[in-house]
């Protein structure tokens, strides 16, 4: 998982770079590097975040208006100066950056060791380049065909951008299962692992796809063949993206300025899907394939982290409403697990990114076995959006802080809406109901503005926990994937070893843990279990644990047993993950605050998880 970055045209290189590095180091902040042509390949490159690289070359020769740049989480080889990319070839004629993993790097490396070369690095990425400068030595070919040979036998993922020394107004790029953007201006290209760099500089762009290679030239038309060398034209699509919507806009962290946005990506999560009058749902992509769906054995959602508990969710929610049978599968799991799929089940993917390896896995998995493939992530052009048979975006805007927030609450708002349409399409749910639901859906975005006005009153609790060294978070129904949620929340940012569990599932084990040092976030809001919550947080109580309760507002009987009471405004039990989830989130950013962690880019932890 890696940010690249690559220019050529006729400005300094450099500016672009860095600043192109700056805006996806979320994808990888390990150590970071930059090559730049000027006469020679210079290479800079640093362990550590975008900031010490910049620190390292301002005394270097940085001049050149041909380069590419890297920011890295490892994969192979430790964080380290020489692991950084880029990585030259044996005769410094050729650099590479590489996102992704070569899995046969091993039998590679062997074969080019015995013939003398030598390797300075861990990394599968430099065993990549040692190749294409072998084959192209070896076999007397240019570089374009270099690459294509190369490419045609490595096994793994990849998206590489490729300068060389010999032909310096020349870049070659190539992907498969990692994405890839190119950025078209005015006699120059950017190009990019996401399109967040290049807006401000275009709004014309590429997608590359799986096993397609650009070759571009300074000053001239931009060139995209395949590994087995077929030209392909050029598919300009433009990029729709708020530039403002990278900055922080004056909060401390991206992760609490995502939180307080909630309202607004939730709104245009409903936008142009819900007419004026609340009572009826149009989703392009269901209407598509609306008797696939009405007419399913069952819907297999895939996915992984805060996209699985979305997914967990919707498992009640189309269960509950549409009355279709729902599995919730880990996409790491489902694809080795010889999974029983059929042209009668429709497989979900919910992704942030779009881009996540394992959930991008399992749904080609699920194509192949003839089930209908439909999406739901955030970034529009992304590779889960373009293999899916059909799907729909969330309209959150770019998420840049690692632990997602305002994704899982758009997900889960684009789960309800394709639950009540497909309940109305079955005629599972009465039109009066239906409008209820969708009338308290409208209302959700103004009800989490009124939750996220707690946020000084949870800043405070959060000081009673700053060191705690153990949560458990319990839930029931609809609201144990929140309680899920929570957990890993707090993991990701704080580093506190933290459960989610079951609420009734804590006296069949986690209740041996529990004492007057482990705090309890118990999600209660109202709801059918409510009554077996309270007798949950008495079984606390009754071993000294301390309990933080998120409970509707007016709440009295939790209230009365809790030691922290959070209240959120009332709603209906089918939407109250969206609003329960909020002071989780912001529990577990102010702890992380107030213990000095790194908020926006957690340790060992990447955005975009594009390898396995």
């Amino acid at each position: 998982m890696c940010g690249i970055v690559g220019y050529i045209g006729p400005k300094q290189a450099y500016p672009f770079l860095i600043t192109g590095l700056k805006r996806l180091e979320y994808r990888g902040y390990d150590s970071a590097g930059i090559a730049i042509i000027n006469g020679k390949i210079n290479v800079y490159k640093t362990k550590g975040k975008v900031s010490d690289l910049e620190s390292f070359v301002k005394d270097k020769n940085i001049e050149g208006t041909v380069g590419i740049a890297h920011t890295r989480w490892a994969t192979h080889g430790e964080p380290s100066d020489i692991n950084a990319h880029p990585h030259l070839s044996h005769s410094e004629n050729l650099a590479m950056i590489h996102n992704g993993i070569i899995e046969n790097y091993h039998l590679l490396k062997n074969k080019l060791e015995d013939i003398g070369i030598k390797f300075t690095s861990e990394t599968d990425s430099e065993v990549l380049v040692q190749f294409i400068e072998y084959l192209q030595i070896h076999e007397n070919i240019d570089l374009v065909k270099a690459v294509q040979l190369a490419l045609s036998q490595v096994i793994g993922a990849y998206a590489i951008v490729i300068l060389s020394k010999n032909d310096p107004n020349l870049l070659i790029a190539a992907r498969k299962s990692s994405p890839l953007v190119i950025g078209i201006g005015r006699g120059e290209y950017f190009l990019a692992s996401d399109a967040s760099p290049i807006v401000e500089h275009t709004r014309q762009v590429v997608y590359l796809n799986d096993e397609e290679i650009a070759v571009i030239r300074m000053n001239e038309e931009l060139q995209i063949t395949t590994i087995s060398d077929q030209k392909k034209i050029p598919f300009i699509e433009k990029l729709e993206l708020d530039l403002s919507a990278l900055e922080k806009g004056g909060f401390d962290h991206f992760m609490l300025k995502e939180i307080f946005e909630q309202p607004k990506s939730i709104r245009d999560s409903i936008r142009g899907r819900v007419n004026v009058g609340l009572d009826t749902i149009s989703m392009a992509g269901i209407i598509d394939f609306e008797q696939r769906f009405l007419n399913a054995n069952r819907i297999i959602f895939t996915a992984a982290g805060t996209s699985w508990h979305a997914a967990l969710v919707g498992e009640y929610l189309f269960e509950e409403l549409a009355r279709i049978p729902v599995e919730v599968e880990y996409a790491s799991e489902f694809r080795y697990r010889n999974p029983i799929i059929t042209n009668r089940d429709v497989v979900i993917a919910i992704s942030q990114s779009g881009e996540t390896a394992d959930t991008l896995a399992a749904m080609q998995l699920a194509k192949q076995k003839g089930a209908l493939i439909y999406s739901i992530c955030n970034v529009v052009g992304s590779t889960i959006s373009r293999v899916a048979d059909a799907g729909s975006y969330t309209h959150a805007g770019p998420e840049i802080g690692v632990a997602s927030t305002k994704a899982f609450t758009s997900q889960v708002t684009v789960l309800v809406l394709m639950a009540l349409l497909l309940a109305k399409k079955k005629g599972t749910i009465t039109d009066l109901r239906f409008r209820q639901l969708l009338a308290e859906l409208d209302r959700i975005p103004a009800k989490i503005e009124e939750a996220l006005g707690l946020s000084e009153y949870i800043r405070d609790l959060s000081r009673v926990y700053t060191y705690a060294r153990n949560f458990l978070y319990l839930g029931r129904g609809i609201n144990f994937p929140v309680a899920l949620e929570g957990a890993l929340k707090l993991k990701e940012i704080s580093y506190i070893h933290a459960e989610g569990y079951p609420a009734a599932e804590m006296k069949h084990g986690p209740i041996a843990l529990i004492d007057k040092k482990m705090p309890v976030v118990v999600v209660a809001p109202n709801s059918e279990t409510y009554e077996k919550v309270v007798s949950n947080i008495q079984e606390i109580k009754a071993r000294k644990g301390k309990v933080i309760a998120i409970v509707s507002k007016g709440d009295i009987t939790v209230s009365s047993l809790a030691d922290y009471v959070i209240e959120i405004p009332q709603t209906e039990e089918l939407l109250s993950p969206m609003l329960s989830v909020i002071p989780l989130q912001l529990l577990s950013y102010f702890i992380a605050v107030m213990r000095e962690c790194e908020i926006d880019q957690p340790r060992n932890l990447a955005k975009s998880v594009t390898v396995e």
